[in-house]
């Protein structure tokens, strides 16, 4: 019973509900390619993390990106 977790940041609306379709059919269908998983027991989360509230090397992604503007 594969569990994907999926983590992006929310911008600009964050992904589309098209998007995070795709996501799943890919990530379902890789599993079941590659480890012969069944899609019906497949879990795909997809977490939408606010800038804010996602850090790299001591600051948050909402000011790194804000100093390299």
């Amino acid at each position: 019973m594969p569990y994907v977790n999926i983590k992006v940041t929310r911008e600009h609306g964050g992904p589309t509900r098209e998007q995070k379709k795709e996501l799943i059919v890919r990530t379902t269908k890789m599993l079941q390619e590659v480890l012969d998983k069944d899609p019906a027991t497949t879990f795909v989360i997809i977490d939408e993390v606010e800038t804010d509230s996602w850090g790299v090397g001591y600051e948050s992604v909402t000011e790194r990106r804000a100093r390299q503007s």
